[in-house]
């Protein structure tokens, strides 16, 4: 880049020095900026750098003159305050989502936002117990195909991969592939789900989007349902993503336990008395052997009570888990 060019981009790479190189106990003086713009290949003088800073002002740029006691120029603001750029650094390190190659790219890109005295503290070690991040490395390109597949009103095609006994992923149904109107995406527990409706099938299904190798939109255009679906009452009623017959179900529950089923399902769940120590808790689920794991978990003080379809499938599950260890072994 010839000299004459270089010199106009003097405002730009005076925008990024400040940016990067300022704080309110690191500010700058007209001669050390004009050090910093000179290490770029940019000559400056002491008043140009004077009108520069209060052309960057105009512009937008917080840029404050420091008090007394300090001499110089810094950056008040920036579009991401520190314990913002924390919060998105820890949600990126924590997410078994994000793989440790792509959260380890995204993390730099993020403490890039900040300025270089900060950038330090974004170096976290944020634990998730359990946690395992995600091998699928080209699974925002994934996420972007579905968001574009859905604006464009298209179907997708896929293959859908699911672990082997010896720890591999491998495509199920013989690497058939899947023929989905995608409705919509879904956060849940860590994971990002497809929920869309199987063109085969011809019934809704999930898909965990990390699981989901080779996406290709089609020409097809989407099916949808007749009524618009509330992701907010369907996330509600599925445990784990593992969807099933949706059905009203009245469970007894002791008071102390109500928080566990207003937390789950909301504050739109009925409430009844049924004693001075229980309450009946009325509410609409999707049956799957998840909602009965969970409903176990609880305890047996929590009892299913109806409607006596559900609860003879549930005592069905029990008899059958516990069979599993009434055998010999």
């Amino acid at each position: 880049m010839s000299k004459s060019a270089r010199q106009k981009l003097k405002l730009l790479y005076l925008k990024d020095i400040l940016s990067r190189r300022s704080d309110e106990e690191h500010p700058l003086n007209a001669k050390e900026l004009i050090k910093e713009l000179s290490d770029f290949g940019i000559e400056a003088e002491r008043k140009s750098i004077y009108n520069d800073i209060e052309a960057l002002s105009d512009y937008g740029l917080d840029v404050l003159k420091a008090e007394e006691g300090k001499s110089g120029y810094f950056v008040a603001s920036r579009d991401f305050e520190l314990a913002e750029l924390k919060l998105l650094v820890d949600a990126v390190q924590s997410s078994h989502f994000i793989t440790a190659k792509k959260s380890d790219q995204l993390i730099k890109k993020l403490s890039g936002l900040a300025n270089i005295y900060d950038e330090d503290r974004l170096n976290r070690q944020v634990y998730s117990v359990n946690r395992v991040k995600s091998q699928n490395e080209g699974i925002l390109i994934t996420v972007d195909a579905i968001h574009e597949a859905i604006q464009a009103d298209r179907a997708v095609s896929f293959q859908y991969m699911a672990w082997s006994t010896d720890k591999k992923l491998v495509p199920k149904h013989d690497g058939r592939l899947y023929r989905v109107s995608p409705l919509v995406l879904i956060w849940d527990d860590e994971y990002y789900y497809l929920l869309g409706l199987d063109m085969d099938d011809k019934r809704r299904k999930t898909f965990r989007v990390d699981k989901i190798r080779g996406i290709e939109r089609l020409s097809l255009s989407r099916e949808t349902e007749e009524e618009p679906i509330n992701i907010a009452e369907y996330t509600n009623k599925v445990f784990g993503m593992f969807s099933g017959e949706a059905s009203p179900v009245s469970i007894r529950v002791p008071d102390e336990k109500i928080g566990i089923f207003i937390d789950r399902f909301g504050t739109g769940i009925s409430v009844f008395r049924l004693d001075d120590k229980n309450v009946r808790v009325h509410t609409e689920v999707e049956v799957s052997a998840q909602f009965f794991g969970w409903l176990l978990s609880l305890g047996s003080d929590v009892e299913l009570l109806g409607p006596e379809k559900v609860r003879k499938e549930y005592a069905d599950f029990l008899k059958d888990n516990l069979n599993n260890y009434l055998a010999p072994y």
